[in-house]
């Protein structure tokens, strides 16, 4: 459970909050429960998946395995496009935040500085250690727990909410709108993306079969506990009928940081983001790179630029090269907004897949008996269909145009191998 919340992070909510609260007309709180309901049904199919296949631990294999390869391909893809779409909105994020303290300096700038700095880290190889990442997710907590200190005196001091107004957060009548709850939602669940990342731990892991399934699910809910508690506290210091202005929506967490603890809780909450956003920037270019690089291996892309890894160093230069450009691309395309609502229809694609695979696997092939077998992965497709059929319409369309041309690129791929033995897949 602590490795998925250090791949989570406590600060989890704070970098979309403002997009979300603006989105969902202050209703964050219910969307991130909302959202939680539908990983914790996700969670379990992952963990119980994770029993069938303790060596392979990804949507990818599930899907592929228990559904069709060319399912398994679709949402490898999807994979792939939630990989390169993270470094570019952790960039537009820490973009953001640097112009917060340097205001004078271009949005483009700061851009390709971060672009060319994560580029030229993943080129040389840094890596954070566990044990650094350990620590970095020691220091955000400390820094979320001295922000609810600032917050609850500024709550008991200034703003002294009184009777229903301590309820707003989760239901205000005066901006309440279904529509918005649950598109708002379809971009909250970000705040859970990476929890299925435990699932490739079944090798290191003790009883992976009881654990796995455990560590998922108490990542789960102890994030999106967190996640509320964090959210509520900051949408009562800002109420909804407020919205965040466009200038500061992005980083707007640290502006409410501002109003409760002043310069020193603005500047320190910005730094700890910022540098939160770096790393998982970095870690997710590097990511996407090696993810290019076993669909190259496996010739699901040209093995000839994709496969190729650099001789002395063993990293796939070509590839952590083109992930650069394309997230150099990707921030002055896209807000942050479209970013993760873009990012969210891929990861909505894999948790739909698992559910789908642990509902066919569980209640028609294995003779295993496990608790509500076809009630709790059925409830998990449901949901997550539903929030993902809440995306911004426009997300949707860029996703399956993106779907589309992976199954162009594969049949294409396929039809010039080599070898009829050599299947495109990922690893």
């Amino acid at each position: 459970m602590v490795y998925g919340i250090i791949i989570i992070q406590p600060t989890a909510p704070m970098g979309i909050y403002g997009v979300v609260s603006n989105v969902a007309g202050g209703h964050i709180v219910t969307t991130i429960l909302i959202g939680m309901v539908a990983m914790l049904f996700t969670a379990v199919s992952y963990g119980r998946m994770a029993r069938v296949y303790p060596s392979a631990g990804s949507a990818y294999t599930y899907v592929g395995k228990e559904l069709h390869p060319i399912l398994g391909y679709v949402v490898g893809w999807s994979m792939l496009m939630d990989y390169l779409l993270n470094p570019i909105i952790c960039v537009i994020w820490c973009s953001a935040a640097a112009q917060n303290v340097f205001p004078n300096v271009p949005y483009a700038a700061w851009a390709m500085a971060f672009v060319v700095v994560f580029t030229v880290l993943n080129l040389r190889g840094v890596k954070t250690s566990s044990q650094v990442n350990a620590i970095l997710a020691l220091g955000m907590s400390i820094v979320v727990v001295i922000f609810l200190a600032y917050a609850i005196r500024y709550l008991a001091l200034v703003a002294k909410p009184v009777a229903g107004q301590w309820l707003l957060p989760f239901y205000d009548p005066a901006t309440f709108s279904a529509s918005r709850l649950f598109r708002g939602t379809s971009i909250a669940v970000l705040t859970y993306i990476g929890f299925d990342g435990i699932s490739t731990m079944s090798e290191e892991v003790e009883n992976p079969r009881r654990n796995i399934m455990l560590a998922t699910v108490l990542t789960c809910l102890v994030i999106g506990i967190l996640s509320m508690v964090e959210v509520y506290v900051a949408q009562l210091v800002w109420p909804s009928h407020t919205p965040f202005p466009e200038s500061m929506v992005d980083t707007a967490y640290v502006h409410v940081a501002e109003r409760v603890g002043g310069r020193f809780l603005f500047h320190l909450l910005n730094a700890t983001l910022l540098i939160a956003n770096m790393g998982s920037g970095m870690a997710a270019q590097f990511g996407a790179a090696r993810l290019l690089y076993g669909m190259g291996r496996g010739n699901a892309l040209p093995r000839r630029f994709f496969g190729a890894v650099d001789a002395a160093s063993g990293i796939p230069r070509n590839n952590v090269l083109a992930v650069g450009a394309c997230t150099l691309v990707g921030v002055f395309l896209l807000t942050y907004q479209k970013g993760a609502e873009l990012l969210n229809f891929g990861a909505f694609i894999a948790f739909m897949g698992v559910n789908a695979a642990a509902l066919l696997h569980y209640r028609f092939r294995s003779q295993q008996k496990v608790f509500l077998a076809a009630t709790i992965p059925t409830l998990g497709l449901l949901v997550s269909g539903f929030i993902w059929l809440n995306l911004n319409h426009s997300a949707q369309l860029l996703g399956i145009a993106w779907i589309v041309i992976g199954l162009l690129l594969y049949f294409v791929m396929r039809r010039n191998a080599s070898t009829s033995s050599l299947e495109p897949g990922f690893e």
